[in-house]
């Protein structure tokens, strides 16, 4: 453990750890995984999580009962970035300890801290999330699915869309309506639900890139202990929209580290192909590394222990100039960018992929929405 009155103690840690167990007995795993590419190697990143959270490396900021070493913000952050830094895979668990986990920190009861938590943290249990339906994806408020409570047991019926990883999921977190009659925000529960069981359906959605992270899940007659909500019945938008603040958190300036790469390689393509000399590209490119200095220094300023409605701005900003990242990177390869000779390069995955950038986890239209009502008090 380092010193907590060390400055700079943790990220020298984690760097010096990161660099010695992605040589060794992991060192196959190095950049496997992330957005368009989550059929990479799950086993071999299934192990990498195991062996993070046996190391202590996995959610850090939580109490250190349930596995976590209470770190900082800054910490965390550090080691986010010491993470991307070294071009370790993309996290398995990473909604199992981004949004779910802290989540059941704030409304879960003891008894549900014990039994969900540990699994989350040694990255035995994987997670996902059942929000967005066919009729209820940025209007998530009006969300069909429904569960009504059979002696001990809520029984789930209803269809969820867009649930990333779903397909390896153990458990999903799934908002649904518990008050015959209700409407809109009123009548909702969070309810937490286990995959592997009869009257669960996934079906993988193919995406532009040929993968299938995403997927639709159907309950028919699903079942979960009455236990399993969390925050009290009828109060699951409360509790949603907390879910959806943590989802901002000390990550995304992990995150930043990935994009600044993806830009250095669009850079490093500009040059190669000549659009550097183009003035018009030159000036886009400039730009785009301005506007990724921005985005750290406002990620930093807005980073706290509490995230609010503000936080929408972050996710605002992000998702629009990667897609406009995007755009570039095939601007810069040219005619070349136009033909996928034996599987799409890298850049070409970038420009695909980002175009969901601005519509998954809350289109830029409902982000906007957000920081105009919530944030700055603007009318409906």
């Amino acid at each position: 453990m380092p010193d907590p009155e060390t400055p700079g103690g943790l990220r020298e840690q984690a760097r010096a750890w990161l660099e010695e167990a992605l040589s060794g007995e992991f060192a196959h795993v190095r950049g496997l995984g992330g957005p368009g590419r989550e059929h990479e190697g799950h086993e071999e990143r299934l192990a990498w999580e195991r062996h993070l959270g046996r190391a202590g490396w996995t959610c850090l900021g939580w109490p250190r009962r349930y596995g976590g070493r209470a770190a900082s913000l800054e910490d965390q952050v550090a080691f986010h970035e010491e993470y991307a830094r070294a071009r370790a895979p993309a996290r398995v668990g990473h909604i199992g300890e981004g949004l779910i986990g802290p989540t059941v920190l704030e409304f879960g009861t003891d008894e549900q801290k014990e039994r969900f938590l540990p699994p989350i943290q040694r990255g035995e249990e994987l997670w996902c999330q059942g929000y967005s339906e066919p009729e209820a994806g940025s209007d998530l408020a009006n969300v069909q699915t429904r569960a009504r409570l059979e002696g001990g047991t809520w029984v789930v019926t209803g269809q969820k869309v867009w649930t990333s990883l779903a397909h390896v999921a153990h458990w999903c977190f799934v908002l649904c309506r518990t008050e015959e009659g209700s409407q809109r925000h009123r009548g909702l529960s969070y309810l937490l639900v286990p995959m592997d069981q009869p009257g669960v359906v996934v079906r993988p959605i193919v995406q532009l890139t040929g993968t299938s992270e995403f997927n639709e899940v159907f309950f028919d007659g699903a079942r979960t202990a009455a236990g399993n909500v969390l925050g009290a019945p009828g109060d699951g938008w409360r509790v949603a929209m907390a879910t959806l603040g943590y989802e901002r958190g000390a990550s995304t300036l992990g995150q930043q580290i990935g994009f600044r790469r993806e830009l250095a390689e669009v850079i490093a393509t500009a040059e190669r192909t000549g659009a550097a000399d183009d003035p018009v590209l030159r000036d886009r490119l400039v730009r785009s590394w301005l506007e990724l200095e921005i985005m750290r220094l406002n990620a930093l300023r807005m980073l706290r222990p509490d995230p609010g409605p503000e936080v929408s701005i972050a996710k605002l900003y992000w998702s629009e100039w990667h897609r406009r990242l995007g755009e570039l990177a095939q601007a810069v390869q040219g005619r070349a960018g136009l033909v996928a000779d034996g599987g799409l390069n890298e850049l070409q995955r970038l420009y695909l992929f980002s175009r969901a950038d601005t519509i998954y986890a809350g289109s830029s239209e409902i982000q906007r929405n957000i920081i105009a009502e919530r944030t700055l008090g603007l009318p409906r």
